[in-house]
């Protein structure tokens, strides 16, 4: 069978996602509209909150997450250790791709092959797969992965990869996911429709295997605009939003019509300074407007300066509105790897510019500070505050905020100097970061994944690496925290805040707020 004809009836189906009389069905179709665009539908492009949100409808993993962010089997029945450094998986068996195919562990092998090597990723899911030297199928539902050390976090880290399949997969280009020729899962719903940077709509899967949907079609919109995102709600255009404006949080919790859900989420937001050059860096000058030679962003004192130049509480509760708790660090307290030793950093603004003095900056210097103006709750609020609390400490600094996809692209490119950034620890623990934001990036070691900034520490990197290797759940924590003092210490990126994700719904509808800030309609049920 030829894959356009295997992939005809997505055709079909993407014209019946349009049909007015399903689009009209009283209870049958749900609109979501979404803060954060999504840049692809191919599950393996881009680690990024949105786009792991729609991948979640279309597509499965070995391990899935609860809104706790706590595992619980997902097309893996079952996993354990056969010996320190083999882990064995069973397959649910009786799976079927969206096209009538059956899921096997060859599939499973596939995956694992694609996933850290997809063209032109901006951040991927290299990090995940990382421990994995060898994949073994013993049986169409039994695979062995071969790790070259102890690797007791692979279950947690698997539960971050969609499975694709193979003969759907091999050869596809992201773009053949984005137009719907590979965009073949096995999850609750089926791809109707994407269009790139407005909706996609999403189709009900009915020989799922697991829970059936309560939805036959899902609008998944792209609504940027805060004020516009709140009207739609309120409108009824949409029975859902995320990313809850924070100026409309005390409207919306009184109106009737609505009912909001949140949770205190995993994702910190976070500013991080460039380490990919020694010279002179763009967007960086002395007050003259002349380039300065050397990265300052290489000297501790200049990025310690930067830090204690923040007000965090202010943000929190001006910015933010109360929506935000400060942090010195990126995961919130109870998690593994959570150090209570450190502190959220002290503001002081003399002794910043002491610091700076130190250094050989006490006139300062110019800089641009970018962030996107479109991803997170107030990113660019949030960018414009900090800019004025260094420029209070010499450090002249304007802000260019920018649509979230123009932002990562050029992120990726090594093209800022200093950049507000957000990162959600989806995996409830601290080596998810460690391994793929803070450690040294390497395309051979597969660590760095989204360490677009290039920072590098060797001691923290060998630190991490005997961590997540270390088979005792108490002496890993304490490796972890140790690793979290080091990166902080370092000031290898600065934490600002940790979001409260919120929802908003219309009322007669629940939706279970989740740590991981996943929007999914899988989560949505009438009350």
């Amino acid at each position: 069978m030829t894959l356009s004809r295997r992939l005809l009836p997505l055709a079909i189906l993407a014209g019946f996602a349009a049909s007015p009389a399903l689009a009209q069905a009283p209870g049958q179709t749900l609109n979501i509209g979404i803060g954060g665009a999504i840049t692809s539908v191919d599950p393996h492009f881009y680690n990024a909150a949105p786009n792991n949100s729609l991948s979640m409808h279309i597509f499965d993993r070995l391990v899935e997450r609860d809104s706790k962010a706590q595992p619980y089997p997902g097309l893996a029945s079952s996993w354990r250790s056969v010996s320190d450094t083999v882990w064995e998986f069973k397959l649910r068996p009786g799976v079927r791709w969206h096209d009538g195919q059956p899921f096997t562990a060859d599939d499973v092998a596939f995956t694992i092959g694609r996933a850290p090597n997809v063209p032109n990723s901006p951040g991927g899911f290299g990090g995940f797969v990382r421990a994995i030297t060898r994949v073994e199928v013993i049986d169409p539902l039994t695979v062995h992965f071969h790790t070259a050390r102890p690797h007791p976090l692979l279950p947690t880290e698997l539960a971050s990869v969609a499975i694709i399949s193979r003969h759907v997969g091999q050869g596809a280009s992201t773009e053949d996911y984005n137009s719907g020729r590979a965009a073949i899962g096995t999850g609750p719903y089926r791809l109707g429709e994407y269009r790139n940077g407005d909706r996609t709509v999403l189709l009900r899967n009915d020989n799922y295997w697991g829970t059936k949907e309560p939805w036959a079609q899902v609008n998944y919109r792209f609504i940027g605009n805060d004020a516009a995102r709140s009207a739609a709600l309120l409108a009824g255009d949409v029975q859902m939003i995320d990313q809850v404006p924070t100026s409309d949080l005390p409207r919306l919790r009184g109106d009737a019509r609505v009912t909001v859900s949140e949770t205190l989420g995993l994702r910190v937001i976070f500013l991080e300074t460039d380490h990919s050059r020694s010279g002179n860096l763009p967007f960086v000058t002395d007050n003259e407007g002349k380039p300065i030679a050397t990265n300052p962003f290489n000297d501790l004192r200049v990025r310690r300066a930067l830090s204690m130049a923040i007000n965090r509480q202010a943000l929190a509760e001006r910015v933010m509105e109360g929506t935000a708790r400060p942090t010195g660090q990126w995961l919130p307290p109870g998690t593994f790897g959570y150090n209570p030793e450190v502190p959220t950093p002290r503001f002081d603004a003399d002794a910043a510019k002491r610091l700076l003095a130190e250094a050989g900056y006490p006139n300062g210097f110019r800089i641009t500070l970018h962030s996107p103006n479109d991803r997170y709750p107030n990113d660019a609020r949030t960018a414009q505050a900090v800019a004025q609390m260094w420029s209070r400490i010499g450090i002249r600094t304007e802000v260019e905020a920018l649509p979230w996809a123009s932002f990562a692209s050029r992120s990726n490119r090594q093209e800022f100097a200093v950049r507000l950034a957000g990162w959600g620890s989806t995996t409830g623990e601290a080596s998810y970061t460690l391994v793929n934001v803070l450690g040294t990036y390497d395309r051979a070691k597969l660590t760095g994944a989204s360490n677009v900034m290039r920072y590098s520490n060797p001691a923290l990197d060998a630190l991490t690496e005997r961590a997540v290797a270390t088979l005792d759940n108490a002496s890993r924590e304490a490796q972890l925290r140790e690793g979290v003092r080091i990166a902080m210490e370092d000031v290898g990126l600065m934490p600002l805040f940790q979001l409260v994700n919120s929802w908003a719904l219309r009322r007669g509808l629940h939706y279970e707020a989740r740590m991981d800030e996943r929007t999914v309609a899988m989560g949505v049920r009438a009350q």
